[in-house]
């Protein structure tokens, strides 16, 4: 549910982009009314991606307010998503030019890149590890450094993934790879992981201090 909750501006966004020409015009113009700096007009497919940004950036606040309503915290990385969106997509609404969205999933990507591999010199654990040591019992710093190293990689890979295929593919190819194809990325990656960790987890039925070293 909550990994749902992550993707519902991505969600939207898609959504908003694809059916865009299906919008009644008095909702384009209404939302014109509240927002004169769209400056939209019905039935002008260059316009989807701006009311698709509008709506992403409207959605993050959303889930922001709504997390801390719910939790009584502040999710790090919902904060860090709705500053870059703010930048990134404010430039796209302001300057009328979809380049800036396009590289805000490359920016998210290339920060956590930069992020996890500064914990790997700051503190006694790499990120990962502090993320997800409470859940798994794994006593070797090096396969947290590993393992650390590798979403490392993968932040970093889907960063130039972005790139390729928002400078290389039609728009419309783009909005359906945000989705699809980083989320796909992203699960490949997440099993991956698991098969990984598998080999360092204690066996059922066995005791942890005699674990076989891997």
């Amino acid at each position: 549910m909550k990994q749902l909750f992550d993707f519902f501006p991505i969600l939207l966004f898609f959504i908003i982009y694809k059916f865009f020409l299906d919008l009644p015009d008095e909702l384009i113009l209404s939302i014109n009314n509240i927002f004169p700096f769209m400056n939209m007009q019905p039935g002008e497919s260059k316009h989807a991606i701006y009311l698709a940004t509008l709506t992403a950036i409207l959605a993050t606040i959303v889930q922001v307010m709504l997390t801390v309503a719910m939790t009584k915290r502040v999710e790090k990385m919902h904060i860090i998503t709705l500053v870059l969106l703010l930048v990134f997509g404010g430039a796209t609404l302001y300057f009328k030019d979809p380049l800036f969205i396009k590289w805000k999933p490359t920016a998210i990507n290339w920060l956590f890149a930069a992020v996890f591999f500064g914990s790997q010199f700051i503190g006694n654990k790499p990120l990962v590890q502090r993320m997800m040591g409470h859940a798994l019992e794994i006593d070797d710093p090096q396969v947290w450094k590993k393992l650390n190293l590798a979403w490392i990689g993968f932040f970093i890979f889907s960063g130039v993934a972005n790139l390729v295929v928002a400078f290389n593919f039609s728009e419309d190819i783009w909005v359906d790879f945000k989705l699809f194809g980083l989320m796909g990325f992203t699960l490949i990656f997440v099993i991956g992981q698991s098969f990984y960790l598998a080999r360092y987890l204690p066996q059922e039925g066995t005791d942890p201090s005699n674990k076989e070293n891997n």
